[in-house]
Order: C-alpha cells, then sequence, then structure tokens
C-alpha cells in the first residue's frame, strides 16, 4: 500500500465484495476513524489539531488514518503553501453524509456509558457533545 493517497477519488478495495457492512467498515471502521470524523465535523483543522483533539493517537496512525479516509473520498487535503506548511483537513460532501450516523454512534456510547455505570465525561477527547449534522447550501 503506498504511503500517500491516490490521487482523484479512488476507494479502497472492498475486503467482501458486494457487501455493503464490509464496505462500510473498510472505510470507517478502525479505532479512530470516528473520532476524526467528529472533530472535523466541527469544522476544518490541522494536523496538530486533530492529533490534539483525538490524544492518545500517535502520529503515524493519524497520518495513515487520514490517509485511507482521503483515499475514499471522504475527506480532503488542502496543503496551504510549499512543504512544510500546514495542511488542513475537512470532510467533503460525501463525508458530511456520514455525520448522522457519527451522531448516532456517539449517542449510543453516551447510553451505553450510563448503562455500564459509567458517567459520560466532558474529559479525555472531548466528544461528549453533539456535532453539528449540517449541509452544504
Amino acid at each position: 500500500m503506498s504511503k500517500k493517497a491516490p490521487a482523484g477519488n479512488h476507494a479502497r478495495a472492498n475486503p467482501l465484495e458486494g457487501c455493503p457492512l464490509a464496505a462500510a467498515f473498510a472505510a470507517v471502521g478502525g479505532k479512530w476513524k470516528l473520532t476524526i470524523l467528529y472533530w472535523l465535523a466541527h469544522g476544518e483543522l490541522h494536523f496538530a489539531g486533530l492529533q490534539r483533539r483525538a490524544a492518545p493517537i500517535s502520529h503515524k496512525v493519524l497520518a495513515e488514518q487520514l490517509r485511507e479516509l482521503e483515499a475514499d473520498g471522504i475527506i480532503d487535503r488542502i496543503p496551504t503553501g510549499a512543504v512544510p506548511a500546514p495542511v488542513i483537513y475537512k470532510l467533503t460532501e460525501y463525508g458530511e453524509t456520514l455525520l448522522p450516523i457519527v451522531e448516532a454512534v456517539r449517542v449510543w456510547g453516551e447510553g451505553h456509558l450510563l448503562r455500564s455505570s459509567s458517567k459520560p465525561q466532558s474529559g479525555g477527547m472531548g466528544c461528549g457533545e453533539g456535532i453539528p449534522l449540517r449541509r452544504r447550501a
């Protein structure tokens, strides 16, 4: 697998051809992708801003997850100048279609924490508040 996302909008291969669940998990499954999408739902962010919000994610894993989300057309990577200028990440219009799913998973997790006698906290990754379910005009 290339270290850089391919140019254009090329989705990665579906491990179980024809299975919608496998396609969904390939695109947004994993430990950090929903958290990344949660923070990008609040607005575009630089790499360092994402890393701070999604702590304790490592630099390497965050870069890998961002490359995969970009390859699937879910986020855009926008260079702000010549290297080493910061890069901005933002949801694509296609990526915004995932926001109701991300919010539903967040709400379910909140209920799960309550059910398991843990109180949802605003500490940690700070993902206790709902996400804006926006649409582009």
